[in-house]
């Protein structure tokens, strides 16, 4: 998913205080939270903007990331040794994000690190990670720059190229557009990266963009680049931004006269956005977004992470950016299970964590909440991406769209 931006860390009830005592507490010394690990266990690194604007990626994705480690650890753990999870908030900023990156390579030594969420913050990130050969799982950082950076960098979603074509095979198939106008977050590599690549493919398919403009995360008023695009006559407005940016976006379209659906990304999901665009039945509406998961799916396994999620955090249905924090995990887990044991109970070592970065890349067919995902030689997953449409207060399931 995304590039830049903040999240805002979650206070838990104590049920789930309880659930997680010992199996993802943080650790204190080198700027985490919390209770120090318990002793023995694997120490498992998470980064992520828990506080901010996008508040909602970060506490969606730790709780799927702690829901993740508690099953593991109810489970017998890994060799027998529990893991526990060591949460760093960068604040959504850069320079912070790289100093959380170097506590964490340097002071925690983690055996392996999830995160983060935004694109911008995982290539800032990824570097410090890979050179001290520590694998890292990114949940949900959907711009394809960040696998590239090295063989220690993975991720557990879709690519932007991939997600931009499936929008766009969307809008013509399904929606039976013939003319898109596009709006771009020209501060966010992921808004960016992906209206290029939805460009390329609606056109490449026989529409035309009629119109193109920009605006910054900071821009509170739309109004002008609007009523362009409203002259342009477009049949949708792809606007793949974040979602704390689309609400005011839609409220301003309805306002200019602009009443076409708009279509987005997974950067839209948040249970903040349709708040935003006015509440159920407000701006956005009928409106769509691709992303990674539905909690309509009735597979079992879904349907599972769903009621227990609901249990432990007494909340609603979980968003796609828990299931990927979920999924990080899980694929994790099974990776480290693969590999023997270090015979010196050094899960930190530099031979242990070429063996899991070997075992993680070799991830094929795993069963997750997002969908079966197996790693190609790019370290990127390969799945099918979902169609939600914005329906009252939640989302309804419209499609599914594969590689």
């Amino acid at each position: 998913m995304p590039s830049i931006n903040t999240i805002g860390r979650c206070v838990a009830c104590a049920a789930v205080s309880a659930l997680f005592i010992g199996g993802c507490a943080n650790k204190t010394p080198a700027g985490g939270s919390g209770a120090p690990p318990p002793p023995g266990a694997i120490i498992v690194g998470e980064y992520g903007s828990m506080t901010g604007d996008q508040s909602t990626f970060g506490v969606s994705t730790d709780n799927g990331v702690k829901l993740a480690v508690a099953d593991v650890n109810k489970a017998g753990g890994v060799n027998g040794r529990q893991l526990s999870v060591v949460l760093h908030d960068d604040e959504g900023k850069s320079d912070k994000t790289s100093t959380v990156a170097t506590l964490l390579a340097t002071q925690d030594k983690p055996t392996a690190v999830i995160g983060e969420v935004a694109s911008g913050r995982s290539t800032i990130a990824a570097p410090v990670f890979n050179a001290a050969k520590i694998p890292m799982i990114s949940p949900s950082s959907t711009n394809p720059k960040v696998t590239t950076i090295g063989p220690y960098i993975f991720r557990v979603c879709f690519i932007d190229p991939f997600q931009g074509t499936a929008a766009a095979k969307f809008a013509i198939d399904d929606l039976h557009a013939k003319k898109a106008a596009i709006m771009t977050d020209s501060t966010n590599q992921y808004s960016i990266g992906l209206s290029q690549f939805f460009a390329k493919s609606f056109t490449a398919n026989g529409g035309t963009v009629v119109k193109t403009a920009n605006y910054t995360t900071s821009d509170a008023t739309f109004e002008s680049q609007l009523t362009e695009i409203k002259a342009a006559a477009p049949d949708i407005l792809y606007v793949p931004g974040y979602y704390n940016n689309i609400g005011p976006i839609a409220k301003q379209a309805h306002q200019v006269g602009l009443t076409v659906p708009l279509l987005g990304g997974d950067g839209w999901d948040s249970p903040k956005l349709i708040e935003g665009a006015g509440g159920p039945g407000g701006a956005l509406e009928g409106s769509y977004f691709t992303d990674h998961y539905s909690v309509d799916n009735p597979d079992p396994h879904v349907q599972n992470f769903v009621a227990e999620y609901k249990a432990a955090y007494n909340a609603g249905a979980p968003d796609a950016l828990a299931a990927l924090g979920y999924d990080a995990v899980g694929v994790l887990a099974a990776a480290m299970k693969s590999v023997a044991a270090p015979s010196d109970g050094n899960y930190d070592s530099d031979d242990y964590r070429a063996k899991l970065r070997d075992a993680i890349a070799a991830t094929k067919d795993y069963v997750g909440v997002t969908g079966i995902i197996t790693l190609g030689p790019d370290r990127n997953a390969v799945k099918p991406a979902v169609v939600l449409q914005i329906h009252g207060a939640g989302y309804v399931y419209k499609t599914t769209i594969a590689p």
